[in-house]
């Protein structure tokens, strides 16, 4: 039985979509987790940037004594998950290869969307990842700068998302997909939209259910699983306003949140020294 805790982070509240999993799968697990609210958000952001963030806050969380790092954001993980395997003392799990593998498992036609951020798109890392385990499967990939703004924004389920989703659809629909993998944490939100403007042909993919499960493999083949019958806390810290991360997060993890607690950049700066 190993008691520590397993360390989570995103940008922003997005993550907690990915958390929310961890919760159900492991529920005798503790969860600590770090949004960087200050620095949100990330995908329009240089991938040197993004990689020097995600190697501060997965420095700090093993810090707190995390015995397990999950990057919780497509962006970071793309940018920087070889560099923090490498960099840290306890596992570091991403959430790109779980998806690239539900998607080649779901496509039937051998045409995958990709739907992310700037950043994701630009790494190139999904390409990698879908033609490592089918190297005839055709990506067209999309980035979408405006989803979340308009998902963190007042009204999430309006007409402007609609219309944005409409926008960066048309080329998906055009080279004729049949599954789309949702390359950012915030997008299953607005899950009954995009399904919506797809159809119900088309599979969407994301990787909340397949992160979670890896995770929870992951810890028992290390023997660093925790005990059954408890039941397992969880923590939140923000380098934003914690009051716009609770209200936020609510909406992402779908479970109450009681306090968050306030880092200081400088502070994960001096993790990463």
């Amino acid at each position: 039985m190993d008691e520590r805790p397993i360390g989570v982070f995103d940008s922003g509240a997005g993550g907690l979509t990915v958390m929310h999993e961890l919760l159900v799968t492991l529920p005798h697990e503790d969860v600590v987790y770090l949004g960087d609210g200050a620095r949100l958000p990330y995908g329009p952001r240089p991938l040197e940037e993004i990689r020097l963030f995600a190697h501060e806050i997965a420095r700090y969380l093993e810090g707190l004594g995390v015995k397990l790092v999950v990057a919780a954001c497509n962006s970071a993980t793309a940018s920087a998950l070889p560099d923090l395997q490498r960099a840290l003392t306890v596992p570091v799990v991403g959430v790109l290869a779980p998806e690239a593998h539900a998607a080649v498992l779901a496509t039937r036609n051998r045409r995958i969307g990709l739907l992310a951020t700037q950043a994701t798109v630009a790494s190139g890392r999904y390409e990698q990842l879908v033609r490592a385990l089918d190297a005839g499967v055709e990506l067209v990939p999309v980035a979408c700068p405006l989803l979340v703004p308009l998902i963190e924004g007042h009204d999430p389920f309006g007409e402007a998302t609609v219309e944005a989703v409409r926008a960066y659809a048309m080329p998906l629909r055009e080279a004729g997909v049949d599954t789309v993998i949702l390359g950012c944490t915030h997008y299953p939100l607005i899950r009954p939209i995009l399904q919506r403007v797809f159809g119900r042909d088309v599979t969407l993919v994301f990787s909340a259910e397949e992160t979670a499960r890896e995770v929870g493999e992951l810890l028992q083949r290390k023997g660093i699983e925790n005990a059954d019958p408890r039941e397992g806390t969880y923590r939140f810290l923000t380098t934003g306003d914690p009051g716009s991360f609770k209200a936020m997060g609510s909406r992402f993890l779908q479970l109450p949140i009681a306090e968050v607690e306030r880092v200081e950049l400088a502070a994960l700066a001096q993790a990463a020294a």
